[in-house]
């Protein structure tokens, strides 16, 4: 039986609970690990699939979107288990930005190839939308193709358009598409930051949606199917976690972390990820090549006044202390370059934006070198030009954030029509 976006909604029986409810503390589904006092842990989108028996992909031909993120709570890969279940008919791994396997570093990916371990062939989606992404999904031979990728929370963060992209080409190509939802690592407490002006769109925001958008994979599936592809939707299931609260951080899940991509090492990379990587429009160093990226910023010709500006606005969550680094590859590599050190000490009062627009605003006014990318890079990043051009105007943090306050009004409220947990 298959079921629509909107039948698995309204769904009362098996796989409509599998898909929209999370399981009662003590059910079969949630039963096992825990953590916190008497709280089970969470059970991924997948694990529930498999655990009902992946009656969600009886019969179909089965193709897999995913990366080194797609891992069981044993850390085992979900395609090596897939593979291995006769339930399940998988045909083929669609593989991201990075690889399937995760051997490319940023901007790049693995091709074509065939999987060593499954003998799976494994198809490069990476730069690839529409009608030819489509045309990867039809020659893959497959049914139904599942996505399941952990985010890191961040309009910019590539694999949410990865799943835009595939949702759009698996309408093109007649193929059924099913998400498996993963926690966002930064909780789903809120959106925050500008939204996306569509006059910006690219690989790191197609649509108008805010710079953290405090959503799942699946709650985000749900919203581009109803706001954005609404003109061609995808036969679209999701599979929700069990478990998981909104103002819950990656530790409180009991999941294990695996780097989403070689420069998002840990969930603390993740925390200021939707703020600090307005830096890669700069002529400063994002900390890439170093073992805290994002976390360190910083150039040639930076000192100790940095740290102090922004440590005088007294921005809540958040303390910066100087610091000097060499990083090993990317701006600056091989060089001494001074800085900050962004050092979270209360996650549930820091903004990420707005410590990000306050690191931006401070580092311009206390380094001469200051320059945007020539590319203006940050305008793709913020996703409008007022960022940058207020901050050259002489815009304090406030005056910056205030300036998008209306459409993220308008965001917010959009949002909340596709939330799966409340």
């Amino acid at each position: 039986m298959t079921l629509s976006r909107r039948g698995l909604l309204a769904a009362g029986g098996a796989m409509g609970a599998l898909a929209t409810t999370a399981a009662a503390p003590g059910s079969a589904v949630a039963a096992g690990r825990e953590h916190g006092p008497g709280r089970p842990a969470v059970r991924t989108g997948f694990e529930r699939l498999a655990a009902d028996g992946y009656r969600l992909l009886a019969g179909q031909k089965v193709g897999v979107v995913t990366n080194p993120t797609g891992i069981t709570a044993d850390v085992r890969h979900i395609v090596d288990v897939m593979h291995a279940d006769d339930r399940v008919d998988l045909s083929a791994v669609f593989g991201p930005e990075h690889g399937f396997r995760g051997t490319a570093q940023a901007g790049g990916s693995e091709g074509r190839y065939d999987d060593p371990a499954t003998g799976l062939p494994v198809y490069d989606t990476y730069l690839k939308s529409g009608q030819p992404l489509a045309d990867v999904f039809t020659a893959s031979g497959v049914d139904t193709v599942v996505f399941d990728i952990q985010d890191a929370g961040a309009r910019f963060y590539t694999y949410i358009w990865t799943l835009y992209d595939c949702m759009e080409a698996a309408a093109l190509a007649g193929k059924r598409f099913v998400v498996l939802d993963r926690p966002n690592p930064v909780t789903g407490r809120a959106a925050l930051g500008p939204v996306l002006d569509p006059a910006f769109a690219s690989f790191v925001g197609r649509r108008e949606i805010s710079q953290a958008h405090g959503m799942t994979v699946a709650e985000l599936a749900l919203l581009f199917d109803a706001e954005f592809l609404s003109d061609r939707p995808v036969q679209l299931d999701v599979v929700k976690m069990s478990g998981w609260r909104r103002e819950d951080f990656f530790d409180a899940t009991g999941l294990p972390w695996v780097p989403p991509s070689p420069n998002m090492p840990t969930p603390d990379t993740a925390l200021v990820y939707s703020g600090t990587c307005l830096f890669e429009g700069t002529n400063l160093s994002e900390g890439r090549g170093t073992t805290r990226p994002f976390e360190l910023l910083g150039a040639e010709g930076v000192d100790h006044r940095w740290a102090a500006a922004a440590n005088g606005l007294e921005l809540p969550g958040v303390a910066f202390r100087e610091a000097y680094f060499e990083p090993t590859f990317s701006k600056f590599a091989g060089k001494t370059v001074g800085g900050v050190q962004v050092h979270v000490q209360d996650r549930a009062a820091f903004d990420p934006v707005r410590t990000g627009i306050a690191l931006l605003v401070t580092a311009k006014a206390t380094w001469s070198g200051f320059a945007w990318r020539e590319d203006n890079a940050i305008d793709r990043l913020t996703g409008n030009t007022r960022v940058r051009t207020m901050i050259d105007a002489g815009a304090d943090t406030d005056e910056v954030v205030g300036a998008w306050s209306k459409d993220l009004t308008a965001f917010r409220k959009l949002r909340r029509e596709h939330l799966l947990y409340r």
